[in-house]
Parts: structure tokens; C-alpha cells; sequence
């Protein structure tokens, strides 16, 4: 079953969910499983000066957007079903609902369990200056409330973010909305694939982020989870002056709509509507419920990275492959073909940079580290570190480091990487046998031997009822 056609496939629940999907069936995800014929396409963009390599995202962009006129037409259901109908038809002892994170899609893999997202993004065909957040809010407001009126079980996050998707919200409006039920079609595929007495897994990211309440179950979101903080987007600094004389725009700060609320971040954040309608339906069919939470969505990628590193101790294979992925630019089934460690970055600002200097500090030295950089487009945004520090990553290697673009000096516009990286994870000259699955009580081992991790929980939950 196709994606429906107003979602976003560069959103990170769609890629997540893809990817996930496509290791259960035994399959990698090639170019952010996206359609071979047009790897030659996206390649040829390494030809095109700067400008038109610019209008190439934002045409990338455009052509999965929604005209605002149709949104009160769009039904969410949809989603739903074409999420069950991408996982083999077989029985699982336990299917995780909820946050995206990309850490996790290596987790799942190793389970060898399902993932429904909560949250899910439709681009909307609307022209903004980017450095307009109250006309991106007031251009939302319509199509929003008709979005929301066709479909009374989702609230609606209006995103803005003119650091990190610059050249996006030109042309695009950012909606995310969020299951605060399970739906006819979750539920369905929850009675028909977890095994009898299994395991509902919640994954649950606490990050926030301050938002202004438009409407009833619509909020508006200046800025998101990546380079500059939520203080840079509502009052501005020094960094985002520099940034905005760089792009030549007509302000020096960022003023938009005054927030009035704390919301779960619209991408990221787990409602919690949603963890209350499903201890309801573990309660009413005889299943266990389990949280993992975290406080944003890169915080469980060291404890990810350790769990493969004693599974692989345990199937007798060596542990020094460093795998670095950010974003959407991930691929479990040919982490675990090639006996990588996958240590996953929610984006490729200055925050993922040092947790990975930090992780990397706290471990023993690896001998190979590979490094994915997902590419936006936007170079000198708040908070972007220049390619010679991802090199530096690279350096740390015993043996060798390599990134799997073209070449790093085009960080963050080299959208052939896009078309590349997947080939570049298959030169990897290692190869070992695909595992079975990890069973939840071999986790449960490996989380009381760990100790735990800081912003990281794990833990049982009895059902209400």
C-alpha cells in the first residue's frame, strides 16, 4: 500500500517507520527507501551551483505538499492503515506505539518487534518569508481548524522553524499532528499480531517546547529541537543576528506570537492522551504495558549503542565498528549485516556534535567509524558546526574513518548523499549472518547490567482497569 499522498517522506516518522518495516521483512532501506530510478537524479545535483542546488530542496519539498484548500478532505485513518499494512503478517511479542527516534528504530530491529508512530507531518503548499512567524501562524490557522474538524482524535502542532528548515518554510507550512487515541485500524492490527498476553510498548519522549494555543487542540510552535535554543528563537543573541545579516534578511531577531503554553515538541514529543487510551485497551484484551522514556530523542543512542555492542560480545563478533547516522539517514538491516555499532543523531547541529564527542570520550577507542550526515541545505545556520569538526569525529578512529557522502567540504548541501550513502554501507567489506531476535527479558538483563542512563527510563506499567 502506497504512503498517503499528503504525507511528508522526509519526515522522520515515515522514514523511521519504513525503515523498521522494511528490516522486519528482511530488507534494507535504501536511499531513505525512496525510489532507485531517481538516484540518478539526486546524484546530478552535485553539478548545480549553490543557488539552484537550494532550489532543488525547496522543488523536493514542494512536490509532497498539500494545497491548503484540501486539508478538510484529508482523513488520518489513512495513515494508519497504510502504518499496519507495512509489517509482515505475523505474530510479535510486543509492538512499541509512539515517539520517533532513531536510536529506537535500532532497538526495534533488535527486538524484532513493529513501531506505529504517534506523530506524523503534512507539508502544506503556503508561501511565507521565513522570517515571518505571526503570518505563518495566521496562513495556518484555517487549514488547521479544517484539518482538525475532520478529524476529532488528533491535536495539531503547527511548526515554524526558520533556523534548521530555512529554505522549507518558504514554501511549506509545517503541520504535525498526533494520535491522542489508538484508532479503529491500531487497534485492529494490535488484536491481530501481538501474541496473546504480550507487550505494549510505550515510547515516550518528554522533550517540550513553549507554544502559543490558537485553537482548540492547535498549538503554534516557533522553532525545534536542533542548533539554536528556545530563548535564540523567542528573544534572539548574537548568533541569530550574524545568522540573519548572513541571509540578508530585514530583521536582526525573530518576533513572533507570544507563547502561553508548555507542549510536547511538535516532531518529537509524546502526547500523553495517547499512553491513557492504550493502558485502557492493554486492560480490555490481557496485554502488558511497558514505558521507555526519554528526555529527547537522542537520549537513548548510547544505551542503543551499548546494547549492540554486548549482543555482538555474545555472538562472538568484534564490537569496533562505529556507525554514525543522523536523522532519517539510517539503515538497521545493514547496521547489523555489517556488525556496526549504530550510535543515531537526532540532526547534524552543534548539540549531536558533542554527544557524540561525549560518547566517544566515555568508550573505548573504536577502530572504524563510518558517519552519515543528513544535509539541509542551510550552511552558517545557528549552531552548525563546519565540516573540519566532523572530520575531527572521524580522526578519532584507530584505524580509519569515513564519510559516507561525496565529499564532506559540501556539508550540509550535498543532496546526492541521499543517493549514496546506502551504497556506501554496502562497500563495508565485513559481512555476518543476521541475528534472531533479542527477547525483552535479554533486555531487561542488559538494563539491570548497565546500571541505567542518564534521561533514559525503562520500566513496567499496570493497566488501568
Amino acid at each position: 500500500m502506497p504512503a498517503p499522498a499528503f504525507l511528508a517522506s522526509f519526515d522522520s516518522a515515515s522514514a523511521m517507520l519504513l525503515a523498521t518495516a522494511a528490516y522486519l521483512r528482511g530488507e534494507s532501506f535504501p536511499a531513505l527507501g525512496q525510489s532507485r530510478l531517481l538516484k540518478p537524479l539526486v546524484k546530478v545535483t552535485d553539478l548545480l551551483p549553490g543557488r539552484a542546488r537550494e532550489k532543488a530542496f525547496i522543488v523536493g519539498g514542494l512536490t509532497e505538499a498539500v494545497r491548503a484548500a484540501k486539508m478538510g478532505r484529508i482523513d488520518v485513518a489513512e495513515v494508519s492503515r497504510w502504518v499496519t499494512r507495512e509489517y509482515p503478517r505475523r505474530r510479535y511479542p510486543a509492538v512499541a506505539v509512539g515517539s520517533s527516534s532513531g536510536a529506537l528504530v535500532h532497538l526495534w530491529a533488535a527486538l524484532g518487534v513493529p513501531w506505529l508512530p504517534q506523530t506524523f507531518f503534512i507539508p502544506v503548499a503556503q508561501r511565507v518569508h521565513p522570517d515571518d512567524p505571526t503570518t505563518a501562524l495566521r496562513k495556518g490557522l484555517k487549514p488547521g481548524r479544517a484539518l482538525l474538524d475532520a478529524n476529532p482524535d488528533i491535536q495539531l502542532h503547527h511548526m515554524h522553524d526558520a533556523n534548521q528548515d530555512r529554505l522549507m518554510v518558504r514554501a511549506l507550512t509545517y503541520f504535525r499532528f498526533k494520535r491522542r487515541t489508538l484508532g479503529a485500524e491500531y487497534e485492529a492490527f494490535l488484536r491481530e499480531r501481538l501474541a496473546p498476553g504480550g507487550t505494549i510498548i510505550i515510547a515516550d519522549c518528554r522533550k517540550q517546547w513553549r507554544t502559543t494555543a490558537v485553537g482548540e487542540r492547535q498549538v503554534f510552535q516557533h522553532g525545534a529541537v536542533g542548533g539554536a535554543t528556545q530563548n535564540e528563537f523567542h528573544r534572539g543573541g548574537p548568533r541569530v543576528a550574524a545568522y540573519l545579516h548572513r541571509y540578508d534578511s530585514p530583521v536582526r531577531r525573530w518576533v513572533g506570537p507570544e507563547p502561553d503554553s508548555v507542549s510536547p515538541e511538535a516532531e518529537w514529543g509524546f502526547a500523553p492522551q495517547l499512553a491513557e487510551d492504550i493502558d485502557r485497551f492493554a486492560a480490555e484484551n490481557g496485554y502488558q504495558v511497558r514505558r521507555i522514556g526519554f528526555d529527547r530523542p537522542s537520549a537513548p543512542s548510547p544505551m542503543v549503542a551499548d546494547l549492540y555492542q554486548w549482543w555482538y560480545r555474545q555472538r562472538r563478533i568484534p564490537a569496533r565498528r562505529l556507525l554514525i547516522e543522523s536523522f532519517i539517514v539510517l539503515d538497521p538491516w545493514w547496521t547489523l549485516r555489517t556488525g556496526s555499532v549504530p550510535y543515531w543523531m537526532t540532526f547534524t547541529m552543534d548539540p549531536s556534535l558533542h554527544d557524540v564527542q561525549r560518547y566517544l570520550d566515555e568508550r573505548e577507542p573504536y577502530a572504524d567509524i563510518h558517519l552519515a550526515l543528513f544535509q539541509n541545505g542551510v550552511p552558517n545556520a545557528v549552531g552548525w558546526p563546519p565540516p573540519e569538526r566532523w572530520q575531527a569525529v572521524l580522526d578519532r578512529a584507530a584505524r580509519s574513518g569515513r564519510y559516507l557522502g561525496r565529499n564532506l567540504a559540501d556539508f550540509p548541501c550535498e543532496m546526492s548523499l541521499y543517493a549514496r550513502y546506502d551504497e556506501a554501507l554496502q562497500a563495508i567489506p565485513a559481512r555476518y549472518p543476521m541475528p534472531g531476535q533479542l527477547t525483552l527479558a535479554q533486555f531487561d538483563d542488559f538494563w539491570r547490567q548497565s546500571g541505567g542512563y542518564p534521561g533514559v527510563s525503562w520500566e513496567s506499567l499496570t493497566p488501568a482497569g
